[in-house]
């Protein structure tokens, strides 16, 4: 099962045009936001200070760079090397392409990543900040989609083929398509 067959689902479902590209932007079906609910995530965070966007800090890096990016090479050729040999093992592909392609782009780009979790974009490349999406091997489509509403000024679209090749490239937020939707569409030439 391809990692998005559940928009196939959801339209076998009844779910509305809108809500199959909502959940076609964020990655995952209505039905496993259940794991995320934010009543309980902020019954949970009762009491604790609240985290405004200049307190965000970047987490086990220095200034959102790895600490040493040759070891994060490292990680990352042996990261696509498991991914590859999983894959030639059991047919199915590894779930981790988000994390490849943000490695990747730390890599390649020199990408500044935020705090884990840090909303409205990945990090900044040149002091802009950017979303990275990651097109992983089982998509045939080159096209992604993104929400309007996040605050980033690039976006980064990572290809990854079937023979973990990447490839990316930096699209400036207004050649983007869709400007007055819920969604901004982006696509890798």
């Amino acid at each position: 099962m391809s990692d998005w067959d559940f928009l196939h689902d959801m339209h076998d479902r009844g779910y509305s045009a809108d809500d199959i590209a909502a959940a076609a932007a964020c990655g995952y079906a209505p039905w496993e936001a259940k794991y995320i609910d934010r009543q309980w995530a902020e019954e949970q965070l009762e009491g604790e200070p609240q985290d405004t966007a200049a307190s965000i800090q970047p987490v086990g890096s220095r200034e959102g760079f790895p600490f040493s990016i040759l070891e994060q090479t490292e990680i990352f050729l042996d990261l696509v090397d498991c991914a590859e040999r999983h894959f030639e093992n059991t047919g199915r592909y590894l779930q981790v392409w988000g994390e490849l392609g943000e490695i990747y782009a730390e890599i390649k780009f020199g990408l500044r990543r935020h705090a884990t979790h840090a909303p409205g974009s990945d990090g900044t490349i040149d002091g802009k900040r950017v979303e990275v999406k990651t097109i992983s091997p089982e998509k045939a489509s080159d096209h992604v989609m993104v929400k309007s509403q996040g605050n980033f000024e690039k976006l980064l679209i990572i290809r990854i083929d079937r023979h973990f090749q990447f490839q990316g490239k930096l699209i400036d937020r207004s050649q983007l398509s869709g400007g007055a939707g819920k969604y901004l569409k982006g696509r890798l030439p």
